[in-house]
């Protein structure tokens, strides 16, 4: 029966379908018909006289209608008072004005033009721009050099290796100002540090770390302070609670010393134990992980306690013993708080001692590194430099090599000068930062501004150095003179991390886009024919009606 089936159906059209409806097929033969008959040479050229009277009616019929419709026009505008064109001007300058305005602002806050993004996003893919659009580029093969990889803009958020205390820091900036002066994206981000560092897999066995691994994922402070004493009620030597406390509740940085004190304990006593019995499971060693991230950085913050209290001799030496204890941790950068803590001792030789083992090819570069070699070699020559006398007699060596190590920082972060030479305002450093970014800017020059004003002369020499950095890459973004090419992603990453009320710094400058110049161009002509109405309004009729 199957074979039969089969045999039917293959016997039907061999495709499954049924008989052809009678009434398609007829259709189908009449459109055939018709196709034959205009393909023959007397159709064809029925078909171009058709189209020959067409065109000269169109011809013949345009002009009078053309002329009846300027007719009417004139009849129009011959009714029409000064009144009339002094409102039409008035307003159309009105508007243009508030496009102007708003594009202005849309400019100054998001770094591109209205009009033009959304005919970009919606208007584009409408008249088949879209189509046009670059491919996607590919993935790095194996066979890539590194000069190629570095080409490629990188916008990798970095935690802040100087970042204030919550409570002691931040918080009290809010009260006295009122401004919030962290945002949420950054805020989000330390919530996700926190859970990464501070949280293993075998917190469910234990309630404490329960309560905390719940406690770092809450949105609301006081919710989070909460859970912290909850987990201490279950566990007093919980220590990631004691930090969560220091960060958050500690209003003064006494306070939040004491917590990191009472967290060192609580976490020195979990790392042993987790050592000797980190080789029993895969759990053990997540646990061995999550303490000893928890030891570091309780040892970090209270080394930074330690320099913020005026007691910088011991927070050089915990910092030293934190980087021989737990060498392979230099992705932490607790090195760049060594840097800053030795120079506010003036101990410019360990400066040169550190920066000789950081400042290396291999290494990943920072506005602290760079811009601390520079400040090094500023300081041998800069008490004495003068520009008259260096354009006389020419540059030295020493200061040939001051104004290249200028040069190399302000290419690797351009936007540090002018927090430096205070030609801009600073804020609070955010948690997060990014690399050759104004976030990073604003987080060096909050912290080593003091540094560069306490050698003589450093600030003058970068002063009179720092713009000539822009004649060696006049294109930024497209190749570097000793780095790669500026990201172009930077201006994006650094709005989410600012707070709105900084003007956030923008390397290369943009030029004004074509609207913001049509619009207020627009806005100008039309006032200045709204002026011209109402002064001569009699003039500006006959100019109309002419």
């Amino acid at each position: 029966a199957p074979s039969a089936v089969m045999a039917e159906g293959s016997g039907s059209g061999g495709s499954g379908r049924g008989p052809p409806c009678p009434g398609a097929a007829s259709a189908f033969r009449r459109w055939e018909q018709l196709r034959r008959r205009a393909a023959t040479p007397w159709a064809r050229g029925l078909l171009a006289v058709a189209a020959g009277l067409g065109l000269l009616y169109a011809v013949l019929r345009v002009p009078v209608r053309l002329r009846d419709g300027l007719a009417a026009v004139t009849v129009f505008l011959s009714t029409l008072t000064p009144k009339f064109y002094f409102a039409l001007t008035v307003t159309s300058s009105f508007i243009s004005g508030l496009i102007f305005v708003f594009e202005w602002w849309h400019f100054r806050k998001y770094g591109t033009s209205f009009i033009e993004q959304v005919s970009v996003s919606h208007l584009r893919p409408l008249i088949g721009g879209a189509e046009n659009s670059p491919p996607a580029p590919a993935a790095f093969s194996a066979g890539e050099n590194e000069t190629s990889r570095q080409n490629m803009p990188e916008c990798k958020v970095w935690r802040n290796p100087l970042n204030l205390f919550r409570g002691a820091e931040y918080s009290r900036y809010m009260w006295v100002t009122g401004k919030e002066p962290l945002t949420y994206y950054d805020m989000n981000l330390s919530a996700q540090d926190h859970q990464t560092f501070f949280t293993c897999d075998t917190d469910a066995l234990r309630p404490s770390d329960t309560v905390m691994q719940k406690a770092w994922r809450e949105r609301n402070p006081q919710a989070r302070i909460k859970a912290a004493y909850q987990a201490l009620e279950l566990n007093n030597d919980c220590a990631t609670a004691y930090v969560l406390l220091a960060e958050e509740e500690a209003t003064t940085i006494v306070d939040a010393e004491k917590y990191f004190k009472q967290a060192l304990k609580a976490g020195e006593m979990i790392y042993r134990k987790s050592q000797n019995c980190h080789s029993q499971s895969p759990q053990h060693e997540a646990q061995l992980r999550r303490d000893t991230n928890v030891l570091v950085y309780v040892k970090r913050r209270l080394a930074m306690c330690a320099r913020k209290l005026g007691r910088i001799r011991e927070a050089v030496k915990m910092m030293r013993d934190l980087m021989k204890e737990f060498p392979l941790l230099s992705m932490l950068n607790i090195h760049e708080n060594l840097l800053e803590a030795l120079l506010e001792l003036q101990a410019y030789a360990d400066v040169q001692a550190v920066l000789a083992k950081y400042d290396d090819i291999s290494l990943p570069k920072s506005a602290a590194i760079c811009y601390t070699a520079a400040l090094l070699k500023a300081r041998a020559v800069s008490e004495r430099f003068s520009p008259e006398t260096a354009s006389k007699r020419g540059l030295s060596t020493a200061e040939i090599n001051a104004v290249e190590a200028i040069h190399r920082a302000v290419e690797f972060n351009p936007h540090v000068p002018k927090y430096l030479l205070e030609m801009k305002s600073l804020v609070l450093p955010p948690e997060h930062i990014l690399k050759r970014g104004d976030s990073e800017a604003v987080a060096y020059a909050f912290f080593h501004l003091q540094h560069w004003k306490r050698i003589e002369g450093a600030l003058n020499l970068l002063h009179c150095t720092w713009e000539g950095t822009f004649r060696m890459i006049p294109y930024p973004l497209e190749k570097g003179h000793l780095f790669y090419p500026y990201p172009s992603c930077t201006e994006t990453a650094d709005r989410e991390l600012l707070p709105t009320f900084h003007e956030v710094s923008v390397y290369p400058q943009k030029e004004l886009p074509f609207f913001i110049h049509f619009t207020a161009g627009l806005c100008s002509f039309s006032a200045m024919l709204a002026l011209l109405t109402h002064q001569f309004p009699e003039l500006m009729v006959i100019f109309v009606k002419a």
